[in-house]
């Protein structure tokens, strides 16, 4: 059986270092810019950019976008994409 979202969120907060969370959430900024730091997405971390513009570089990062254009991630994280973000950060 596949991984829920819930599991494929905290599978990711913890390959971040980050902790993992007992109920429905999605990504902090804070847990994003770890995300973004561990596919090699450059951020400010003393002013973080905003969620669609991290989710953007992450994608694209791990070669599921063809850009980092905020507007192509003004939406949570969809299950394919949690995959593939999962897999990865246990590949690195």
């Amino acid at each position: 059986m596949s991984p829920t979202v819930d599991e494929l969120r905290n599978e990711i907060r913890e390959a971040v270092g980050r902790y993992e969370r007992p109920v429905s959430t999605a990504f902090t900024k804070e847990a994003l810019a770890a995300i973004c730091e561990a596919v090699g997405y450059d951020i400010d971390t003393d002013r973080l950019p905003s969620k669609p513009q991290m989710r953007a570089g992450i994608l694209w990062k791990i070669g599921a976008q063809e850009d980092d254009d905020p507007a192509d991630a003004e939406q949570p994280f969809r299950k394919g994409e949690l995959e593939a973000v999962a897999t990865a950060l246990s590949d690195d």
